[in-house]
C-alpha cells in the first residue's frame, strides 16, 4: 500500500485534533474558572503540538513516524481523559476527536 495513502486517515485526525485542542485551549482561556480547567488548558496546548508534529511526519515519511505516533496516543488519551472530566461544549468536542485520533494512531500503528 503508497505510503501516502496509509497515512491519509491518520495524518487528517491527527489535524482534526489538532484543530479541537486548538479550539478548546481558546476557549477554555475564556472560561471563568481557569484553575478547574488549567490542566485541561496545558495538555490541549501540547496535544495539538504533538498531533501537528505527528501529521507533519507522516507527511514527510520521517522514520520516526511510529515513535511520534506512539508519543500522540499517549498525548490524546492524556487529554482526552482531562477533557471528558468537564462539561464545557467545547471540552466534550476535544476529548472525542482526541479519542478519535488515538484510535486512528493505533490502526496505523497496527497496519503500518
Amino acid at each position: 500500500m503508497n505510503q501516502d495513502l496509509q497515512y491519509k486517515d491518520c495524518i487528517e485526525a491527527c489535524l482534526q485534533c489538532m484543530n479541537a485542542c486548538n479550539v478548546c485551549y481558546v476557549s477554555s482561556l475564556k472560561e471563568y474558572d481557569l484553575a478547574m480547567l488549567r490542566e485541561c488548558i496545558r495538555l490541549d496546548r501540547e496535544c495539538a503540538d504533538i498531533c501537528d508534529f505527528a501529521a507533519q511526519s507522516m507527511i514527510r515519511q520521517s522514520p520516526f513516524v511510529h515513535e511520534i505516533c506512539e508519543l500522540c496516543v499517549k498525548a490524546c488519551e492524556a487529554c482526552a481523559e482531562e477533557c471528558g472530566k468537564h462539561e464545557h461544549e467545547h471540552c466534550k468536542e476535544c476529548a472525542e476527536a482526541c479519542r478519535r485520533c488515538a484510535d486512528a494512531c493505533r490502526q496505523m500503528l497496527a497496519t503500518a
